[in-house]
C-alpha cells in the first residue's frame, strides 16, 4: 500500500453515524503511529480533502469532496439520475433497494431508498463498503464483470461476516455460474445473520455493467413468494435503470429476462 492510499484509506473511517474524527481515533482506527497519520490528516486538509474543527479540532470531510462530487455527477451521472427510480422501485417492492458500484474489490454504496411499509426494516448505512464475495451486490458483480476480477476475488483472502459465509472458492464458483445463467443473484446471511436480498447489473452503453442495484429484506419475510416477486420487480428495473443511464442490455441478458418471465 503507497503513501498516497494510506492517505486516502483514512477518508472511508467516515460514516454517518461518526462524522468527525479526532487524531487519537484516527491513530486507533488505521493502526499506525501518531506522527504519520497526523502528517496524513495535514496533507488531506491542506487539500481540501479534510477541515477541521477549530472547536473539538477533529476533522470532518472537506470542500473538496463536494467538488468532486459535483464533476462526477456532471460527467457520469448516477445518484442524481438514478435517485427518483429508485425510489419508486423501493415503493413498489415494498422494500429497501440500493445501488452500488465497484471500487477496487468492494462495493461502494450510492444511494439506497427504504418506503418503510413494516414493522421491521433493513439497516443500511451507505458508508459501509459492501464484500464482494458476501453479498449479493457483490455476486452480481463477479457474475457479470470481467472475468479477471472475479478469479482475483476468489483467489484472494475471503472474510467470514456470518455462519452462513461461503468461503470456498469452487462453492463460488457454481453459485457465480448458477447466477450468471439466471441473471439475477440471491444471498441469505452472507453478510448479516437478519437479512436475504437479491441483486443484478446496471449497464451502460455498449451493454458494459456500470454498477448494481439490489432489494434487501429481513430473512423472516424471504419466502418464496416474497423472492419469486423480487426477480420480477428486478428484472424490470434493471431494463429502466440501463436506459436511464444510457445503457442498453446485452443481448444475452434480454434473453435471460425474456425466458425468465
Amino acid at each position: 500500500m503507497g503513501t498516497i492510499t494510506k492517505a486516502l484509506d483514512l477518508l472511508t473511517f467516515f460514516s454517518v453515524q461518526r462524522p468527525e474524527i479526532g487524531l487519537s481515533e484516527f491513530v486507533r482506527l488505521a493502526a499506525r503511529d501518531k506522527a504519520t497519520v497526523h502528517r496524513y490528516l495535514t496533507e488531506l486538509a491542506e487539500c481540501g480533502f479534510l477541515e477541521q474543527n477549530s472547536k473539538s479540532r477533529g476533522y470532518r470531510l472537506g470542500p473538496a469532496i463536494l467538488r468532486l462530487y459535483g464533476v462526477r455527477e456532471a460527467t457520469s451521472p448516477l445518484r442524481s439520475v438514478l435517485r427518483d427510480l429508485v425510489s419508486e422501485m423501493a415503493d413498489e417492492i415494498g422494500e429497501l433497494v440500493h445501488v452500488s458500484v465497484l471500487q477496487g474489490s468492494q462495493l461502494s454504496p450510492v444511494l439506497h431508498a427504504d418506503p418503510r411499509q413494516h414493522g421491521t426494516q433493513v439497516a443500511f448505512d451507505e458508508s459501509v463498503m459492501l464484500p464482494l464475495h458476501a453479498t449479493a451486490s457483490g455476486l452480481a458483480i463477479l457474475s457479470f464483470g470481467p472475468q479477471s476480477l472475479c478469479e482475483r476475488v476468489l483467489n484472494g483472502p475471503l472474510e467470514r461476516f456470518t455462519a452462513a459465509t461461503l468461503t470456498e472458492p469452487d462453492a463460488l464458483r457454481a453459485r457465480i455460474a448458477l447466477f450468471r445463467a439466471r441473471g439475477i443473484a440471491w444471498l441469505e446471511q452472507g453478510f448479516d445473520d437478519e437479512v436475504a436480498s437479491q441483486a443484478g447489473p446496471i449497464f451502460g452503453p455498449d451493454g458494459e455493467m456500470v454498477g448494481v442495484v439490489a432489494i434487501a429484506v429481513p430473512t423472516a419475510r424471504a419466502s418464496d413468494e416474497k423472492c419469486a416477486r423480487m426477480t420480477e420487480v428486478l428484472h424490470k428495473w434493471i431494463a429502466r435503470m440501463s436506459q436511464a443511464v444510457g445503457g442498453t442490455l446485452p443481448a444475452s441478458y434480454q434473453h435471460k429476462v425474456t425466458a425468465d418471465d
